[in-house]
């Protein structure tokens, strides 16, 4: 699916109960915002669009010449934000949509253009995303490291932040091959945005803290992708945020993941 026509949005909010700010704080010299609009660039979106209700984030974004959709501030979601921009362009039902967070500024281009392949290819799915093997049985049992298990056919059965798949007969991870990191890349089409914000919040969802169980407790579809590279390192804390500014300002390749 190399020739797969699909647009970016970034979801970008300033409020962050661990780094206010977040999408404006410095990395190599640039707002973190930027490296991610860039890497969207250079997936070859036929689109990229920042979408914020801040307008200090959508000065930034102009002054590196970004395109901005303001949006409204009572979103409780990314996903609600996307719908949003969604409605105000006007886009068909079939256009593939890929949210890209705002605070990921090593994200591997080639994985968003992966994650809009990979939904063009399956139409079953109102959406698609990415995982990656679990490197370690620490990355395995971190609450805050989401897994994901699926069916033959690579459809999502379940997302968790507990070690999932559970080995019955042995605490430790026997085949890492199996236990899969989930990685916050997802492409949706159009249409799925629009009815999105109709869909009633699960008890999964609210139990786990994520939001992609409100579509599987509805009864429909994620395909999820094996990442062909290594996701790269997000910003949570100010430790990621020291880290991450030393690989962009190195150029250390990304080696581990959390």
């Amino acid at each position: 699916m190399a020739g797969t026509v699909f647009k970016v949005v970034i979801p970008a909010r300033y409020a962050s109960s661990r780094l206010p700010g977040k999408p404006l704080l410095e990395l190599a010299g640039r707002p973190m915002l930027q490296h991610v609009y860039e890497r969207s660039l250079q997936s070859g979106a036929s689109e990229v669009i920042v979408a914020t209700d801040d307008q200090r984030i959508a000065e930034a974004a102009l002054n590196f010449h970004a395109t901005v959709c303001m949006t409204s501030p009572e979103h409780a979601s990314g996903t609600e934000r996307l719908a949003e921009v969604v409605e105000t362009h006007g886009w068909a039902d079939d256009d593939i949509i890929v949210n890209v967070q705002g605070d990921e500024p090593l994200v591997p281009a080639a994985l968003i253009r992966q994650v809009a392949d990979d939904l063009a290819g399956n139409e079953a799915a109102p959406v698609a995303t990415l995982a990656f093997p679990v490197q370690s049985a620490r990355e395995r049992n971190d609450p805050n490291v989401v897994k994901v298990v699926l069916d033959r056919r690579g459809y999502a059965l379940y997302f968790s932040r507990a070690a999932i798949p559970c080995h019955r007969d042995s605490p430790v991870m026997d085949n890492p091959a199996i236990a899969l990191r989930h990685i916050g890349l997802y492409a949706y089409r159009a249409g799925f945005l629009k009815d999105y914000r109709q869909l009633e919040p699960s008890p999964l969802e609210s139990i786990e803290k994520l939001e992609q169980l409100r579509v599987l407790w509805h009864g429909m579809r994620i395909h999820v992708g094996i990442a062909t590279e290594m996701p790269g390192h997000g910003v949570d804390t100010r430790e990621d945020l020291a880290r991450v500014n030393e690989l962009l300002t190195t150029g250390e390749k990304f080696t581990d993941v959390r």
